[in-house]
């Protein structure tokens, strides 16, 4: 008699899943105009009382690119947390790549140093779902 055994889950899969969540809870905030504005203030205040700086006063268009960039990360997020696929996590590794480079950007040209723990979060996960890509096994399954 043969014990049946539950499939183990792919530890890179839960990876991206993880990413996921962490992109719907920092990420939701930008997606509509109302609860840009409330994180805006929120992130204003952390700025000023840690003294890393704070952001520029809103305006229609600061507003529109971050309510963009929120809906597209939300629905990118839960496709990864519904449906995650090994692609899913290379993806989100080349996208991270990219956010970080323009957050790296942003700080030589000004922006608040806010950024900074942003910008840390962004190459870590960027880092721990591109590394299985640069092995050989990884890549031949």
């Amino acid at each position: 008699m043969s014990a049946t055994v539950a499939p183990q889950p792919n530890p890179y899969l839960r990876l991206v899943r993880a990413s996921a969540v962490y992109d719907l809870v920092v990420t939701a905030g930008f997606a509509t105009p109302w609860t840009f504005a409330i994180l805006h203030a929120a992130l204003n205040g952390l700025g000023a009382a840690t003294g890393l700086g704070t952001l520029p006063e809103l305006d229609y268009m600061q507003v529109l690119y971050a309510n963009l960039m929120g809906s597209v990360v939300v629905v990118w997020s839960l496709l990864r947390l519904t449906a995650p696929l090994r692609l899913h996590g290379l993806l989100d590794g080349v996208a991270r790549a990219l956010f970080s480079t323009w957050m790296a950007y942003a700080l030589t040209q000004g922006a608040p140093d806010l950024l900074w723990g942003f910008l840390i979060v962004e190459v870590a996960w960027g880092a721990a779902q591109l590394a299985p890509w640069l092995g050989r096994r990884f890549r031949n399954r």
